[in-house]
């Protein structure tokens, strides 16, 4: 395993207080990583200075020229010499120092073209936003090949690019990360691997904690710009399947999380589920909608510039 060449690439801006900290937990890795990147959005804190401090190798964009997947296609070009990249986001803390170690484990079957870890709720999590980590990254592993959508459907393309690792060869043989996306750049990437032959893997033994309280407000931007994305790459429901089943798993799953643990917090839940769906709903039809209340009604606001 130690003859891969890895590289790291963290996207901020902004990173704040923990910044340091993840830092540190990341260069403390077991694994010899031999490049590090940091792409920045011209943050106004101490973002690149801390970076700078523990060698990371820095680009600094503007913040108007950020895309999820425009600017991770440019790590990949700038990292085009490593065998495997690791992305992460700047706010997913490495849970133990081996985690990189045990993801990259997945690249010793060649047909491996991607795998992501664990993410496991925040010490401070609340209870909706822990039960959203829980549902979505079990405690056991899975190989993926493009058999799973039989069975999984749309959620055999989930993939987080918030901790994840690709076989550059593989990122190349796709096309790469796609360039002008709102969201989701990580899923569209995982079904092109998924029908490309490639598997993906999800390493539940590499974890890192990574959870987000989202408001009201947020949660229904969040899913409008969910439904842009599947209106705008049809082919991923044609191929994989549509999200209706896996969003009702998702409301089944909760209430039964909470009615066990909090079940006053139900009717909050079920206001979020009502509003995600109509984001979604949205979203999916947002060629109807003029362009200044796509903008409103959008979390990535900057993906609506270029229009």
């Amino acid at each position: 395993m130690r003859n891969l060449n890895v590289a790291i690439c963290v996207l901020t801006l902004n990173a704040g207080n923990q910044w340091n900290d993840w830092l540190q937990k990341v260069k403390a890795s077991t694994y010899p990583i031999k490049r590090f990147l940091v792409i920045d959005s011209s943050s106004g804190d101490q973002t690149v200075e801390q970076a700078q401090k523990f060698g990371f190798e820095i680009l600094v964009i503007d913040k108007k020229e950020f895309g999820h997947g425009k600017t991770r296609q440019i790590a990949v070009e700038i990292l085009s010499d490593m065998d495997v990249i690791i992305f992460f986001t700047q706010d997913a803390f490495l849970s133990a120092d081996n985690s990189i170690h045990i993801l990259l484990e997945s690249f010793k079957d060649p047909s491996v073209g991607a795998a992501y870890g664990r993410q496991v709720p925040r010490l401070n999590a609340g209870a909706i936003e822990a039960h959203a980590r829980i549902f979505n990254y079990p405690p056991e592993s899975q190989v993926r090949s493009l058999e799973a959508r039989k069975t999984l459907g749309i959620k055999a393309a989930f993939l987080s690019n918030s901790f994840s690792a690709y076989r550059v060869k593989a990122l190349n043989a796709v096309g790469g990360f796609s360039t002008n996306v709102i969201f989701g750049e990580d899923m569209l990437l995982c079904a092109r691997l998924l029908l490309g032959c490639w598997k993906v893997v999800y390493e539940a033994k590499a974890t890192v904690a990574h959870s987000h309280n989202y408001g009201l407000a947020e949660e229904f931007r969040r899913c409008f710009d969910i439904g842009v994305l599947h209106s705008r790459e049809s082919w991923l429901l044609s191929e994989f399947g549509s999200a209706g089943g896996e969003g009702l798993r998702y409301v089944k799953s909760e209430t039964h999380y909470l009615l066990k643990r909090k079940p006053w917090l139900l009717f909050s839940a079920w206001c979020r589920v009502s509003l995600k769906l109509i984001g979604y709903r949205l979203g999916l039809v947002e060629k109807k909608i003029p362009l200044k209340l796509k903008v409103m009604l959008s979390m990535n606001k900057g993906y609506w510039r270029q229009e």
